[in-house]
Protein backbone atom coordinates (compact mmCIF):
# COMPACT_ATOMS: atom_id res chain seq x y z
CA UNK A 1 0.00 0.00 0.00
CA UNK A 2 0.88 3.25 -1.07
CA UNK A 3 1.34 6.00 1.76
CA UNK A 4 2.15 9.71 1.67
CA UNK A 5 5.15 10.90 3.87
CA UNK A 6 7.71 13.00 4.22
CA UNK A 7 11.48 11.44 3.83
CA UNK A 8 14.48 11.82 2.07
CA UNK A 9 17.61 10.47 1.59
CA UNK A 10 21.26 10.76 -0.08
CA UNK A 11 23.35 8.50 -2.71
CA UNK A 12 26.57 9.18 -4.00
CA UNK A 13 27.39 6.70 -7.28
CA UNK A 14 30.08 6.52 -9.77
CA UNK A 15 30.35 7.50 -13.49
CA UNK A 16 31.22 4.55 -15.55
CA UNK A 17 34.15 4.58 -18.32
CA UNK A 18 33.06 1.52 -20.96
CA UNK A 19 35.87 -0.04 -23.32
CA UNK A 20 33.19 -1.67 -25.66
CA UNK A 21 31.02 1.25 -25.99
CA UNK A 22 27.09 1.35 -26.31
CA UNK A 23 26.15 3.22 -29.24
CA UNK A 24 22.51 3.36 -30.75
CA UNK A 25 19.51 2.05 -28.75
CA UNK A 26 15.96 1.12 -29.84
CA UNK A 27 12.66 1.06 -27.88
CA UNK A 28 12.50 2.85 -24.50
CA UNK A 29 16.50 3.18 -23.71
CA UNK A 30 17.79 -0.43 -24.89
CA UNK A 31 20.80 -0.95 -26.37
CA UNK A 32 21.44 -2.24 -29.98
CA UNK A 33 24.81 -3.90 -28.81
CA UNK A 34 25.93 -5.32 -25.69
CA UNK A 35 28.54 -2.90 -23.77
CA UNK A 36 31.04 -3.64 -20.62
CA UNK A 37 32.57 -0.78 -18.30
CA UNK A 38 33.95 -0.55 -14.75
CA UNK A 39 32.75 1.97 -12.71
CA UNK A 40 34.83 4.70 -11.41
CA UNK A 41 36.09 5.76 -7.79
CA UNK A 42 36.23 9.44 -7.31
CA UNK A 43 34.33 10.91 -10.55
CA UNK A 44 30.77 10.63 -8.70
CA UNK A 45 27.56 12.31 -8.50
CA UNK A 46 25.90 12.69 -4.80
CA UNK A 47 21.59 13.27 -4.95
CA UNK A 48 19.91 13.75 -1.99
CA UNK A 49 16.09 14.18 -2.48
CA UNK A 50 13.52 15.49 -0.06
CA UNK A 51 10.07 13.78 -0.81
CA UNK A 52 7.36 15.87 0.67
CA UNK A 53 3.34 14.51 -0.38
CA UNK A 54 1.78 16.37 -2.80
CA UNK A 55 -1.51 15.63 -5.29
CA UNK A 56 -0.07 16.76 -7.99
CA UNK A 57 3.60 15.60 -7.78
CA UNK A 58 6.17 17.75 -9.39
CA UNK A 59 10.10 18.72 -8.91
CA UNK A 60 12.76 21.00 -8.23
CA UNK A 61 16.40 20.53 -9.47
CA UNK A 62 19.41 22.07 -7.79
CA UNK A 63 23.18 21.44 -9.44
CA UNK A 64 25.71 23.05 -6.73
CA UNK A 65 22.91 24.50 -5.07
CA UNK A 66 21.67 26.80 -7.57
CA UNK A 67 18.33 25.74 -9.64
CA UNK A 68 19.14 24.56 -13.19
CA UNK A 69 16.39 24.55 -15.76
CA UNK A 70 18.60 23.01 -18.50
CA UNK A 71 17.93 19.97 -17.15
CA UNK A 72 14.08 19.87 -16.15
CA UNK A 73 13.14 18.39 -19.95
CA UNK A 74 15.46 15.41 -18.88
CA UNK A 75 14.32 14.88 -15.69
CA UNK A 76 10.82 15.12 -16.28
CA UNK A 77 10.81 12.69 -18.99
CA UNK A 78 12.92 9.90 -16.95
CA UNK A 79 10.33 10.60 -13.96
CA UNK A 80 7.42 10.05 -16.04
CA UNK A 81 8.88 7.06 -17.66
CA UNK A 82 9.70 5.73 -13.85
CA UNK A 83 7.00 6.63 -11.94
CA UNK A 84 5.16 3.12 -12.97
CA UNK A 85 7.58 1.04 -11.23
CA UNK A 86 8.29 4.07 -8.42
CA UNK A 87 4.21 5.09 -7.93
CA UNK A 88 5.61 7.58 -4.47
CA UNK A 89 6.51 9.94 -8.08
CA UNK A 90 2.63 10.50 -8.69
CA UNK A 91 2.19 11.71 -5.24
CA UNK A 92 4.94 13.55 -3.76
CA UNK A 93 7.24 17.03 -4.78
CA UNK A 94 10.83 15.84 -4.86
CA UNK A 95 13.36 18.61 -3.98
CA UNK A 96 16.38 17.11 -6.27
CA UNK A 97 19.66 18.46 -4.57
CA UNK A 98 22.63 17.53 -7.12
CA UNK A 99 26.50 17.93 -7.15
CA UNK A 100 29.29 16.21 -9.26
CA UNK A 101 33.01 16.10 -8.63
CA UNK A 102 33.72 16.28 -12.32
CA UNK A 103 32.34 18.91 -15.45
CA UNK A 104 29.08 17.51 -17.00
CA UNK A 105 28.11 17.19 -20.87
CA UNK A 106 32.09 17.18 -21.84
CA UNK A 107 31.88 13.11 -22.50
CA UNK A 108 32.61 11.74 -18.73
CA UNK A 109 29.57 9.92 -18.73
CA UNK A 110 28.17 12.26 -15.87
CA UNK A 111 24.11 11.42 -16.76
CA UNK A 112 26.14 7.74 -15.84
CA UNK A 113 26.46 9.10 -12.21
CA UNK A 114 23.60 11.32 -12.39
CA UNK A 115 20.92 9.07 -13.07
CA UNK A 116 22.03 6.25 -11.33
CA UNK A 117 22.17 8.59 -8.13
CA UNK A 118 18.25 9.53 -8.85
CA UNK A 119 17.27 6.14 -9.18
CA UNK A 120 18.98 4.50 -6.13
CA UNK A 121 17.43 7.60 -4.20
CA UNK A 122 13.85 7.01 -5.28
CA UNK A 123 13.69 3.33 -4.78
CA UNK A 124 15.24 4.15 -1.53
CA UNK A 125 12.63 6.10 -0.76
CA UNK A 126 10.78 4.04 -2.42
CA UNK A 127 11.26 1.04 -0.09
CA UNK A 128 10.77 3.71 2.96
CA UNK A 129 7.19 4.11 1.81
CA UNK A 130 6.27 0.44 0.95
CA UNK A 131 9.10 -1.41 2.99
CA UNK A 132 7.87 -4.82 1.59
CA UNK A 133 9.17 -4.16 -1.74
CA UNK A 134 13.18 -4.21 -1.36
CA UNK A 135 15.79 -2.41 -2.59
CA UNK A 136 16.47 -4.64 -5.90
CA UNK A 137 19.56 -3.37 -7.44
CA UNK A 138 18.51 -4.77 -11.07
CA UNK A 139 15.31 -3.07 -10.65
CA UNK A 140 17.18 0.35 -9.75
CA UNK A 141 19.76 -0.53 -12.73
CA UNK A 142 16.98 -0.80 -14.88
CA UNK A 143 15.34 2.44 -14.06
CA UNK A 144 18.71 4.08 -13.88
CA UNK A 145 18.68 3.08 -17.31
CA UNK A 146 15.30 4.89 -17.90
CA UNK A 147 16.82 8.33 -17.73
CA UNK A 148 20.88 7.30 -19.68
CA UNK A 149 21.53 4.04 -20.91
CA UNK A 150 24.72 4.01 -19.44
CA UNK A 151 23.50 4.75 -16.33
CA UNK A 152 22.30 1.17 -15.86
CA UNK A 153 25.91 0.40 -15.60
CA UNK A 154 27.13 2.40 -12.43
CA UNK A 155 24.76 0.71 -9.96
CA UNK A 156 27.78 -1.69 -9.19
CA UNK A 157 31.29 -1.44 -8.41
CA UNK A 158 34.09 -2.97 -10.92
CA UNK A 159 33.41 -4.31 -14.05
CA UNK A 160 29.70 -4.52 -15.35
CA UNK A 161 27.95 -5.62 -18.45
CA UNK A 162 24.76 -4.32 -20.15
CA UNK A 163 23.48 -5.64 -23.37
CA UNK A 164 21.56 -9.07 -24.06
CA UNK A 165 23.95 -12.07 -25.74
CA UNK A 166 22.93 -15.30 -25.81
CA UNK A 167 26.04 -16.58 -25.21
CA UNK A 168 25.16 -15.56 -21.54
CA UNK A 169 22.27 -16.35 -20.26
CA UNK A 170 21.98 -14.10 -17.61
CA UNK A 171 22.53 -10.66 -19.20
CA UNK A 172 20.01 -8.51 -20.26
CA UNK A 173 19.31 -5.51 -22.61
CA UNK A 174 16.76 -3.88 -19.20
CA UNK A 175 19.57 -3.94 -16.65
CA UNK A 176 23.23 -4.13 -16.00
CA UNK A 177 25.20 -7.50 -14.26
CA UNK A 178 28.60 -7.52 -12.91
CA UNK A 179 30.81 -9.74 -15.85
CA UNK A 180 30.36 -13.32 -15.21
CA UNK A 181 34.04 -14.11 -14.40
CA UNK A 182 36.54 -13.42 -11.61
CA UNK A 183 38.19 -10.60 -13.28
CA UNK A 184 42.05 -10.98 -12.92
CA UNK A 185 44.09 -8.81 -10.33
CA UNK A 186 45.87 -6.75 -13.03
CA UNK A 187 42.35 -5.14 -13.95
CA UNK A 188 41.02 -5.15 -10.44
CA UNK A 189 43.42 -1.54 -9.91
CA UNK A 190 43.00 -0.22 -12.77
CA UNK A 191 43.56 2.99 -13.20
CA UNK A 192 41.79 5.83 -15.57
CA UNK A 193 43.67 9.41 -15.37
CA UNK A 194 40.98 11.49 -17.18
CA UNK A 195 42.63 14.11 -19.50
CA UNK A 196 40.53 17.16 -19.70
CA UNK A 197 41.31 18.74 -22.74
CA UNK A 198 37.84 20.69 -22.87
CA UNK A 199 35.72 20.93 -20.00
CA UNK A 200 33.14 23.07 -21.97
CA UNK A 201 29.65 21.23 -22.93
CA UNK A 202 29.77 19.37 -26.33
CA UNK A 203 27.86 20.46 -29.52
CA UNK A 204 26.33 17.14 -30.21
CA UNK A 205 24.72 15.84 -27.15
CA UNK A 206 25.37 11.88 -26.62
CA UNK A 207 21.23 10.94 -27.32
CA UNK A 208 21.65 12.83 -31.10
CA UNK A 209 24.13 10.79 -31.43
CA UNK A 210 22.89 7.76 -30.32
CA UNK A 211 19.94 8.85 -32.49
CA UNK A 212 22.23 9.23 -35.59
CA UNK A 213 23.39 5.45 -35.43
CA UNK A 214 19.55 4.62 -36.25
CA UNK A 215 20.34 5.14 -40.01
CA UNK A 216 23.98 4.62 -40.33
CA UNK A 217 25.45 2.88 -43.15
CA UNK A 218 27.95 0.85 -40.50
CA UNK A 219 25.20 0.15 -38.33
CA UNK A 220 25.17 -4.01 -38.47
CA UNK A 221 28.41 -3.98 -38.70
CA UNK A 222 28.97 -1.83 -35.57
CA UNK A 223 27.14 -4.34 -33.67
CA UNK A 224 28.57 -7.17 -34.52
CA UNK A 225 32.02 -5.64 -33.85
CA UNK A 226 30.33 -4.74 -30.39
CA UNK A 227 29.09 -8.13 -29.91
CA UNK A 228 32.56 -9.77 -31.00
CA UNK A 229 34.62 -7.11 -28.52
CA UNK A 230 32.18 -8.00 -25.73
CA UNK A 231 32.90 -11.55 -25.43
CA UNK A 232 36.68 -11.20 -25.89
CA UNK A 233 37.04 -8.65 -23.44
CA UNK A 234 35.02 -10.86 -20.99
CA UNK A 235 38.47 -12.94 -21.59
CA UNK A 236 40.84 -10.51 -21.04
CA UNK A 237 39.48 -9.47 -18.00
CA UNK A 238 39.76 -13.05 -16.97
CA UNK A 239 43.56 -13.87 -18.07
CA UNK A 240 44.85 -10.54 -17.39
CA UNK A 241 45.54 -10.11 -21.25
CA UNK A 242 46.71 -6.59 -21.17
CA UNK A 243 47.86 -6.86 -24.86
CA UNK A 244 44.21 -7.70 -25.84
CA UNK A 245 42.92 -5.32 -24.01
CA UNK A 246 44.72 -2.66 -25.38
CA UNK A 247 44.04 -3.26 -28.66
CA UNK A 248 40.61 -3.36 -27.68
CA UNK A 249 40.18 -0.70 -25.82
CA UNK A 250 41.93 1.79 -28.45
CA UNK A 251 39.81 0.31 -31.28
CA UNK A 252 36.70 0.62 -29.64
CA UNK A 253 37.52 4.47 -28.38
CA UNK A 254 38.34 5.51 -32.55
CA UNK A 255 35.45 3.21 -34.07
CA UNK A 256 33.01 5.49 -31.57
CA UNK A 257 34.20 8.54 -32.85
CA UNK A 258 34.97 7.30 -36.58
CA UNK A 259 30.53 6.46 -36.00
CA UNK A 260 30.26 10.52 -35.77
CA UNK A 261 32.47 11.13 -38.29
CA UNK A 262 30.47 9.33 -40.83
CA UNK A 263 27.12 9.76 -39.70
CA UNK A 264 24.55 11.67 -41.69
CA UNK A 265 25.25 14.92 -40.30
CA UNK A 266 29.03 14.03 -39.47
CA UNK A 267 30.45 15.62 -36.61
CA UNK A 268 33.46 15.55 -34.59
CA UNK A 269 33.90 15.77 -30.60
CA UNK A 270 37.87 15.26 -30.95
CA UNK A 271 39.96 18.08 -30.36
CA UNK A 272 43.62 19.33 -31.58
CA UNK A 273 45.23 18.04 -28.08
CA UNK A 274 43.11 15.04 -28.16
CA UNK A 275 45.07 13.91 -30.93
CA UNK A 276 48.71 14.53 -29.75
CA UNK A 277 47.63 12.63 -26.60
CA UNK A 278 47.11 9.88 -28.14
CA UNK A 279 50.22 10.39 -30.53
CA UNK A 280 51.86 10.95 -26.99
CA UNK A 281 50.47 7.63 -25.26
CA UNK A 282 51.53 5.07 -28.17
CA UNK A 283 54.94 6.43 -28.45
CA UNK A 284 55.59 6.34 -24.30
CA UNK A 285 54.20 2.62 -24.38
CA UNK A 286 56.20 1.57 -27.70
CA UNK A 287 59.97 3.46 -26.69
CA UNK A 288 59.24 1.99 -22.55
CA UNK A 289 57.13 -0.81 -23.31
CA UNK A 290 54.58 0.00 -20.57
CA UNK A 291 51.17 -1.45 -20.79
CA UNK A 292 49.51 2.00 -20.76
CA UNK A 293 46.24 2.98 -23.29
CA UNK A 294 43.48 5.38 -24.06
CA UNK A 295 39.96 5.29 -24.69
CA UNK A 296 37.12 8.09 -25.08
CA UNK A 297 33.80 8.44 -24.56
CA UNK A 298 31.70 11.10 -26.34
CA UNK A 299 33.64 13.87 -25.87
CA UNK A 300 37.28 15.59 -26.30
CA UNK A 301 38.82 14.04 -22.77
CA UNK A 302 41.57 11.12 -22.84
CA UNK A 303 41.00 8.44 -20.65
CA UNK A 304 44.46 7.07 -19.87
CA UNK A 305 44.17 3.66 -18.52
CA UNK A 306 46.97 1.54 -17.00
CA UNK A 307 47.78 -0.85 -14.05
CA UNK A 308 48.26 0.27 -10.70
CA UNK A 309 51.96 -1.45 -10.83
CA UNK A 310 53.01 1.31 -13.47
CA UNK A 311 51.76 4.17 -11.61
CA UNK A 312 55.05 5.64 -10.63
CA UNK A 313 56.67 5.77 -14.09
CA UNK A 314 53.40 7.02 -15.39
CA UNK A 315 53.25 9.73 -12.98
CA UNK A 316 56.38 11.49 -14.18
CA UNK A 317 55.86 11.20 -17.81
CA UNK A 318 52.24 12.47 -17.62
CA UNK A 319 53.21 15.13 -15.38
CA UNK A 320 55.53 16.19 -18.11
CA UNK A 321 54.65 15.21 -21.05
CA UNK A 322 50.50 14.90 -20.94
CA UNK A 323 48.96 17.61 -18.32
CA UNK A 324 50.47 20.46 -20.15
CA UNK A 325 48.24 19.50 -23.24
CA UNK A 326 45.20 19.44 -20.33
CA UNK A 327 42.65 22.60 -20.34
CA UNK A 328 44.52 24.61 -17.02
CA UNK A 329 46.39 21.25 -16.45
CA UNK A 330 43.69 19.72 -15.62
CA UNK A 331 43.59 15.89 -14.73
CA UNK A 332 41.05 13.90 -12.99
CA UNK A 333 42.65 10.79 -11.18
CA UNK A 334 40.55 7.42 -10.83
CA UNK A 335 40.63 3.96 -11.07
CA UNK A 336 37.85 1.02 -10.22
CA UNK A 337 35.63 1.87 -7.85
CA UNK A 338 33.52 -0.12 -5.53
CA UNK A 339 30.28 1.45 -6.95
CA UNK A 340 27.24 3.35 -5.33
CA UNK A 341 27.25 4.34 -1.52
CA UNK A 342 24.38 5.51 0.49
CA UNK A 343 24.93 8.35 2.78
CA UNK A 344 23.72 8.49 6.41
CA UNK A 345 22.89 11.47 8.35
CA UNK A 346 23.32 13.63 5.41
Amino acid sequence: MQHSIQSNTTWKTPSNIAIVKYWGKRDVQEPVNPSISFSLSEATTTTKITASPSEKGGFTFLLDGKEQGSFDKKIRKFLELAQVRLPLIKDHFLKIESSNTFPHSTGIASSASAMSALAFCLADLQHQITPENPLDISEVSSVARLGSGSAARSVYGGWNLWGRLTEIPESSDHYAVPVPVSVNPVFQKFHDDILIVKSEKKPVSSSAGHALMNHHPYRNGRIKQAHDNTLNLIKYLETGNLEGFIEMAESEALSLHALMMSSTPSYTLLQPNSLLLIEKIREFRKTKDIPVSFTMDAGPNIHLLYPDEYQKEISGWQEKELQPLCEKSRIIRDNVGNGPQKIINS
